[in-house]
């Protein structure tokens, strides 16, 4: 009777230990996933210089990172006859410890679909600011059926440029003598003439205090300015953008390719693009040809994205970039035939130049700068009336005795 009474109980917490034991080794099984690779690998790689350039001797130039996804199933194995779709964006806004780029962070930096037959995406997307970047990945089968979707988030971290970190060093220390030299001037017991509330030399220092962090914000209010109205016109005046040499739209060899999309953009908004191809007399779309884009920045000449793959079964490639530079940009499309295509043509090529309207930084992040600044200013300050209060007594103290 006794072992019965038990039995229910044990068979229960048996029955419980296999199913918690098979939800576990199943949630430990390999399942279909994304691998992302970057080249170079990404702790080699720096964010974008404000004013980096291709032309030697100018401000250093790093060429865009070639992100690579590979979907593969439980076993590892490629998946075939997929479709990729990449959301890529930057860092999440941070008011307090801001990058190079303020405007850019927390934004969308690229939005496109490809079609992968051996399961692999790549495109060369230039990184502007450093920090993690979060990738959103989705994998369908292009035949309906042939395997799982897989939806899977990805990050990769960019780190900081190193010089930042020795000029911003460099600048603390300076500002730091500064407050040290102010206060240590200050904290000298000077006498003080009639009709003066301080002594001058007191005055001359705080006059100077003064003209130095009004001389600051002028400085970064003003340049923040020139930034923003850097690219783009002046009120009644029409912005320069250079004309492409290539058309936007093209009738070659018994196709008609067109690049169509947004004709301006701005900085912190992607701008949506695409380009299609079809047949000239029948207006079909055209499948078995492989498209190159590349987006290069016309003032510097850099590379701020590139992408080849195919067009979907409408003969179309759209995608969203963000143009995060406020310079003009070239986008340009080649077509080629695929290597076992039946039509064969020569490799031709559209294009469109696009005016981009730069950004200020907010006027919050400019005076939480000034005030990061302003206080390290202030705390050289302490430290030197500090030092100069520890000084004086004694200095009292000598005198007296060498007096007595």
């Amino acid at each position: 009777m006794t072992k019965l009474k038990w039995s229910k109980p044990i068979g229960a917490i048996c029955a419980i230990a296999i199913i918690l034991y098979g939800w576990i080794g199943l949630s430990q099984s390999p399942q279909p996933s994304v691998r992302l690779t970057t080249n170079p690998p990404i702790n080699q790689v720096q964010p974008l210089e404000a004013e980096a350039t291709t032309v030697l001797g100018s401000g250093h130039y790093n060429p865009p990172v070639q992100l690579m996804l590979q979907a593969v199933d439980a076993q590892g194995q490629s998946l075939k006859n997929a479709k990729i779709h990449l959301q890529l964006f930057t860092r999440p806004k941070n008011v307090w410890f801001t990058t190079d780029f303020p405007i850019v962070e927390g934004t969308k930096l690229l939005d496109i679909e490809g079609n992968a037959p051996t399961g692999q995406l790549q495109v060369q997307q230039t990184l502007p600011i450093r920090g993690t970047y979060k990738l959103l990945v989705a994998v369908n089968p292009l035949v309906a059926n042939a395997f799982e979707p897989i939806q899977q988030t990805l990050t990769l971290t960019l780190p900081e440029n190193p010089l930042k970190f020795r000029y911003f060093g460099i600048l603390v220390v300076i500002l730091l003598l500064v407050g040290l030299l102010g206060g240590w001037v200050i904290g000298d017991r000077q006498a003080i003439q009639s009709g003066e509330i301080v002594p001058q030399k007191v005055r001359l220092l705080l006059s100077g205090l003064i003209v130095v962090a009004i001389a600051a914000l002028l400085f970064v209010n003003i340049s923040a300015e020139l930034a923003e109205s850097h690219h783009h016109s002046m009120p009644g005046m029409e912005e320069e953008v250079p004309l492409s040499s290539k058309p936007a739209k093209l009738q070659s060899q018994g196709l008609y390719m067109q690049l169509s999309g947004d004709q301006s953009a701005t900085v912190g908004q992607p701008a949506k693009l695409q380009v299609s191809v079809s047949d000239a007399k029948t207006s079909q779309p055209v499948t078995d040809v492989v498209f190159k884009v590349t987006t290069t920045q016309l003032e510097n000449n850099w590379v701020a994205f590139a992408y080849e793959g195919t067009p979907d079964s409408n003969g179309k490639l759209a995608w969203e970039q963000e143009f995060f530079d406020g310079a003009p940009h070239s986008v340009v499309v080649e077509v080629a035939p695929q290597a076992n295509a039946t039509r064969k043509f020569q490799p031709f090529q559209v294009a469109e130049n696009i005016p981009v309207e730069g950004v200020a930084p907010p006027m919050s992040v400019r005076l939480i700068s000034l005030t990061y600044f302003t206080a390290i200013v202030v705390i050289g300050l302490l430290l030197g009336l500090w030092l100069r209060r520890r000084k004086t007594p004694r200095a009292s103290l000598t005198l007296n005795r060498s007096i007595s």
